[in-house]
């Protein structure tokens, strides 16, 4: 977080250990496994810690706020300790105009004080109110709890090098120098004093490790350690220290951190998380760390950078985003999103299986402007009203459905919805499913996904719409269940006004299991009660099913998607007795395995044929009929053909062959390297430009890579019937996802 886009390419990594965690679409945590009583540092223990209590789940929502040294400036973006020392960059001039030379003109000097070239004393140093200021740290907090949040903290050091408390191990403190005060126990102690849970955000691992490169190199030992260069031994044990320092004076509830803690010594990563989960323990406190990357993904929470995954992902995580695209602290003339677009994206977020931790930009004086109060109280309002929605939920097996697509991964901007767009919550018990609309849909609405080929609703009690206060409903008409999906009749007009609005759907029981549109479902109790994970195509050992929910030996139903089928093992790494499931099994005492899987495999089901349609045209992929070896894939408006039906069959290593109906042909990426080249088709000769990995993108999106060119199948935008199918480096574009329908 924390940064500009310039520190994008450092996020490549982290998002992809996050990919690697997700076990497709879990939506229970499970059970947590117990803690270890105590923790040494190496990676056999600290992955013991249970990542995300329930505290954690049930919070949602948090604040914190980059205000620091760098907001005094208020120029560029919280960047602007290492920008003004670029040559030629905007900051660098920007400092050269109104201070001078960065030489003569350092950055410490917003610390210690100095005067501009206007003659006006410039210095990071906020007073309190009580003193005659415009800083309040109470009045912060009671503007967080007003926006609802459940946790919240100050960022204690930034890159920057500054520390916020009064440190024994770094003069370059806020008690020592700047204000003098010691702004992280006041921010603590206000924090604690309104009942939230504190977090602590820490990002100086890049403080270090390149965030002031430009800087000359320093002669005085003081300076070397506020700019990162007391050599590689020396700062990693200063991380270290910082981070004791404040587990020690604090006890913070999360302890968050910022990227290129990979470039931190392992040793002092794995000192840091042992001595924090030994503490914590001591205080009888179940306690969160977080991370980008340098972590081993098992016993912390990992976070996104503005974003999120594109649908439900495990284990549990978090994102921070901020109210401003354009900087995270103050800057003049800073730029807000909306409360739609928050308030949009963090209801998207929950519903995907996660917390969103939300930046807001003080100024250097320690005003709040009101803009930033509104966005807030915005998001405030919509919790303190319709909460139970949002509070102590847990995910549901589908995050939602509608037109607007959020996440995908970290620096993806939060959208607002539309009144077509519904998002899913459930409560803890699993009997109630809360569906928000984001936006008013008029006097009906169809949720699509509660179709009878999904879901039996023959246990569904009472629809009835939130009201405009806590804890008030307004009962609606018996909802009708047809193909199309869940009817709802809605008062003619909206009965109040509200950034969204909240369906509470009750059942005499468990909610029923739904079968998801790819994959599998698979439950620990029968009839898909339980815990439950949505298990997208691919390989899951013990530790995969563990990792979402389901330990080995705990399965007891399955539901496939149509077209797909289950390969059980009874021992880890698919090995012992296999069964193959290719139906609904609500109770695998049945087949006499139930509680006996340790792992499995989610294929394509090879008897099946498929239509694959591209995600922007809605064209289906065409072979074009009987044709000769060679031709090139084509794109078509559905019309039931045989040239239009596909084969997936498993060939091994994860690789799938794609085989036409109609001539028996198989893509064929005839080994093309260039972004726009043709997928053709051939007789099957086994060649690796015949074999395809076929990857989940979120719901029932895919993207097809050939094993041989790395290219994807690409629809090409917009096309019309006829066009050519081609290929293309895989990126964000929907032109190069695909879904796969049992016809």
């Amino acid at each position: 977080m924390s940064s500009s886009i310039n520190r994008r390419h450092f996020l490549a990594g982290a998002t992809c250990v996050a990919a690697a965690a997700v076990a497709g679409g879990v939506f229970d945590a499970g059970t947590a496994q117990a803690a270890p009583s105590t923790y040494t540092p190496d990676w056999n223990s600290v992955d013991q810690h249970p990542p995300a209590p329930e505290w954690f789940q049930d919070a949602k929502f948090g604040i914190y706020f980059h205000w620091g040294v760098f907001s005094v400036p208020a120029y560029d973006n919280e960047w602007y300790p290492r920008n003004m020392y670029q040559a030629g960059s905007n900051a660098n001039q920007h400092h050269i105009a109104t201070y001078g030379q960065p030489s003569a003109w350092p950055y410490h000097d917003f610390i210690n004080g100095a005067q501009d070239l206007a003659g006006d004393f410039v210095k990071f140093a906020p007073k309190l109110k009580s003193a005659g200021g415009k800083f309040d740290p109470d009045e912060w907090v009671q503007l967080f709890v007003d926006a609802g949040a459940r946790f919240a903290g100050p960022v204690a050091e930034h890159h920057d090098g500054f520390s916020m408390w009064d440190s024994q191990v770094n003069e370059w403190n806020s008690v020592n120098k700047g204000p003098g005060l010691d702004l992280l126990r006041l921010f603590s102690t206000a924090i604690r004093a309104k009942g939230l849970k504190l977090l602590v955000a820490m990002h100086h691992a890049y403080h270090f490790n390149g965030f002031y490169e430009f800087v000359p190199a320093q002669t005085d030992p003081s300076l070397k350690k506020l700019y990162g260069q007391l050599g590689s031994a020396a700062e990693n044990q200063l991380w270290f220290d910082k981070l004791k320092e404040v587990i020690d004076r604090t006890h913070p509830d999360i302890l968050w951190q910022d990227f290129r803690m990979d470039a931190v010594d392992e040793t002092q990563r794995l000192n840091f998380l042992a001595y924090y989960y030994n503490q914590a323990g001591s205080w009888g406190k179940e306690v969160v760390a977080t991370y980008k990357d340098g972590m081993n993904s098992k016993g912390e929470v990992f976070d996104y950078e503005r974003g999120g995954p594109g649908d439900l992902a495990s284990p549990y995580w978090l994102t921070d985003d901020s109210i401003s695209s354009s900087s995270w602290c103050y800057t003049q003339g800073i730029g807000y999103y909306t409360v739609q677009q928050m308030l949009h994206s963090f209801i998207d977020r929950v519903s995907k299986n996660g917390n969103m931790l939300l930046n807001i930009a003080p100024m250097a004086d320690g005003t709040i402007p009101q803009a930033q109060k509104d966005i807030l109280l915005g998001i405030g309002d919509h919790l303190k009203r319709f909460g139970e929605s949002v509070y102590s939920t847990r995910a549901w097996t589908a995050y939602g459905e509608g037109p607007t697509k959020m996440g995908g991964g970290a620096f993806t901007t939060p959208h607002a919805g539309t009144p077509q767009d519904i998002r899913f919550t459930r409560d803890k018990a699993g009997t109630v499913l809360y569906a928000t609309v984001l936006g008013w849909p008029g006097s009906s609405l169809t949720i699509k996904t509660l179709s009878p080929d999904r879901i039996n609703l023959s246990s569904l009690t009472s629809v009835k719409l939130l009201g405009t206060t806590a804890s008030t409903y307004i009962d609606l008409p018996t909802p009708v269940q047809n193909s199309s999906g869940l009817t709802v009749t809605l008062p003619s007009s909206a009965p109040y006004s509200a950034g969204a609005y909240v369906l509470k759907l009750a059942f005499s029981g468990t909610i029923p299991g739904l079968r998801p549109l790819a994959g599998t479902l698979a439950s620990t109790d029968v009839n898909y009660g339980g815990n439950s994970a949505v298990l997208t195509l691919g390989d899951y050992t013990t530790a995969d099913l563990t990792s979402a929910g389901l330990g080995a030996g705990s399965i007891s139903s399955l539901r496939p998607a149509p077209g797909y089928q289950v390969i059980g093992y009874s021992g880890d790494d698919f090995t012992g007795t296999s069964w193959t499931f290719t139906a609904e099994n609500p109770d695998l005492r049945v087949t006499g395995n139930n509680d006996q899987i340790a792992s499995l495999r989610v294929q394509f089901n090879p008897a099946a044929h498929f239509r694959l349609t591209n995600a922007t045209d809605g064209l289906a992929l065409d072979s074009g009929g009987d044709v000769a070896s060679g031709s090139d894939l084509k794109q078509w408006t559905w019309n039931g053909s045989s040239n239009l039906q596909w084969q997936a069959e498993a060939v091994g290593g994860g690789y799938y062959r794609l085989v036409n109906r109609t001539n028996g042909l198989v893509a064929d990426g005839w080994g093309a390297t260039d972004n726009g080249s043709p997928a053709r088709q051939a007789p099957w000769n086994g060649g690796t430009n015949q074999q395809w990995k076929i990857t989940s993108r979120g719901g029932d999106a895919y993207s097809i890579a050939n094993r041989t060119t790395g290219l994807v199948l690409d629809g090409g935008g917009n096309v019309g019937s006829g066009s050519v199918t081609k290929q293309w480096a895989y990126g964000s574009s929907t032109n190069l996802l695909w879904s796969f329908t049992s016809v």
